[in-house]
């Protein structure tokens, strides 16, 4: 059942409640998702833990009275929501995109999240988004540097985009198979929910900005100097990839653990794309359960 809470900005956050025990536990979907598609996890996860999931701003139930031009905007919005339930300590696992959410949010709220999972995460550089400005020429590929550079893009902003405009159901479902469930897809029903549901979003280009210019590193890239907001990170971090993700790079992987230091620990998942909730949950579940069980450091020191 989807749940509603009014934040101080004036957005209606949705959200998704698991009860439990006394072991509170956020998650943070990614783009082109929303908490419907945390469903199979929330089922699976120990009695022990209160889940929440919520829809960020402009995903499934939520409200979008003011576009986000950042990753900060959706942190921002976290914070009010568990300032809205009085959540003042949990865990957090974030998802892709909502990887890149819940760093920032512990980065700049800290005593919040007391151990982070990220999850085929955007990388602390974030996710480089290429454009042709419209040429159609693939020599012309550069780094989209401002927002309107995403909107101009054919092929992929346009393309997906345009999906959505048509609620064209079987095109989403092409690139989700194409991407995401390369080898192993939810059943008939379950996916035409999650199809249904990915049609809720209304910020696309808007997300692909935010995580294009996302640095939280030290490092400059060609858009964004990095904040170094990482070197804030102080808790146990816990950071899963599947071993045929194609959306999340080896590269983008290395930058995250690197700009993250000792405070992460990597376990690769076996045989798992970017959804390793659909290709093996059982996998899944035990690194998230052994890591929130043992406190996170002990965890890292044992692997």
């Amino acid at each position: 059942m989807v749940k509603t809470i009014q934040l101080a900005n004036g957005e209606t956050m949705a959200y998704r409640k698991r009860s439990g025990g006394g072991h509170p536990l956020v998650l943070v979907h990614g783009n082109m998702t929303s908490s419907k598609h945390w469903d199979i996890l929330m089922d699976a996860l120990d009695d022990k833990y209160t889940i929440y999931a919520i829809d960020l701003r402009g995903f499934g139930e939520s409200s979008y009275l003011k576009p986000i031009t950042a990753i900060k905007d959706f942190s921002d919005d976290v914070k009010l929501f568990v300032d809205a339930l009085q959540l003042q300590s949990f865990d957090m696992i974030g998802w892709s995109t909502g990887g890149a959410v819940c760093m920032q949010f512990a980065a700049n709220y800290p005593g919040y999240c007391q151990r982070l999972i990220l999850l085929a995460s955007a990388s602390t550089r974030g996710y480089p988004f290429y454009t042709d400005l419209g040429t159609g020429n693939p020599d012309s590929f550069k780094r989209a540097y401002h927002y309107e550079e995403v909107l101009v893009d054919t092929s992929k902003t346009k393309l997906i985009q345009g999906f959505y405009d048509e609620k064209n159901a079987e095109g989403l479902q092409s690139i989700w198979n194409a991407l995401i469930y390369t080898h192993h897809r939810p059943n008939e029903g379950k996916y035409e929910e999650y199809v249904e549901d990915m049609l809720t979003q209304r910020n696309l280009a808007e997300v692909y900005h935010a995580l294009n210019t996302f640095n939280i590193s030290a490092v400059d890239n060609e858009v964004a100097k990095g904040s170094r907001e990482a070197m804030l990170l102080h808790i146990p971090i816990l950071v899963l990839r599947g071993d045929r993700d194609l959306v999340i790079t080896e590269e983008m992987n290395a930058e995250l653990l690197q700009d993250l230091g000792k405070t992460a620990q990597f376990v690769g998942l076996k045989d798992c794309g970017h959804s390793p909730l659909i290709d093996d949950l059982a996998q899944l579940t035990a690194e998230i359960e052994a890591f929130l069980e043992i406190g996170g450091r002990q965890y890292a020191f044992e692997q």
